[in-house]
């Protein structure tokens, strides 16, 4: 585990490919025993493969019987997909501390992953109702946070140059017949040690303000 403390307040941490429920249960952790002098942290991973149903997920959303494990946790949203060639970020902020709530913390997420694509020639977009960013109506990055005692956990994925197959199985973030993508697929040729790089640093730029 690679630690990078950016600024007095904010510190990274790369938790290279790590299994998803006990990454959980360490943020669950972290945030119950942060105190108001704990530094806000940002944790980059990839996970093995994995779908996550958030509290609101339904189970008509997993289409079929998955030979991937499910786990039922508590972001918020309904079901996703994890899977090596994702990046993960955490963001465990106090938010009462850094004055803001959940909506500007996922604008300013969304917009670290717009930042980012565009350094790649890559013209994305929100959509209203649906956080996320998307390109051309198919989704490239998802966002599910949890908020407990004005103090954030999890994060968004954003999909690089991964398996797209598992996503046949559910109704990705709840959307019937929603479209995926990834950077490799819309012709963008970069290793995810650099995009990780460079997301970090987009994120650090947005969540700093």
């Amino acid at each position: 585990m690679l630690l990078t403390d950016i600024a007095p307040s904010l510190t990274t941490k790369h938790l290279g490919l790590a299994d998803y429920e006990s990454t959980w249960r360490a943020m669950q952790v972290f945030t119950a025993r942060r105190s108001v002098d704990t530094n806000d942290e940002i944790w980059l991973l990839q996970h093995p493969p994995v779908y996550t149903q958030g509290l609101a997920g339904r189970p008509e959303h997993l289409l079929t019987t998955p030979s991937i494990a499910v786990v039922k946790t508590d972001r918020g949203g309904q079901i996703t997909y994890h899977g090596p060639g994702q990046i993960v970020a955490y963001v465990l902020f106090d938010l009462k501390r850094k004055g803001i709530g959940v909506k500007e913390l996922v604008r300013r997420i969304e917009q670290s992953i717009l930042d980012l694509l565009r350094d790649y020639g890559v013209d994305a977009e929100r959509k209203p109702g649906a956080p996320g960013v998307y390109v051309k109506g198919a989704k490239i990055a998802a966002l599910g946070l949890r908020v407990k005692n004005g103090c954030s956990y999890h994060g968004l994925a954003l999909n690089v140059a991964m398996d797209l197959v598992p996503y046949s199985a559910i109704n990705p973030c709840g959307y019937a017949g929603m479209q995926v993508t990834d950077l490799a697929t819309l012709g963008v040729r970069a290793s995810i040690d650099d995009v990780m790089a460079a997301l970090s640093s987009h994120l650090i730029t947005q969540l700093s303000l």
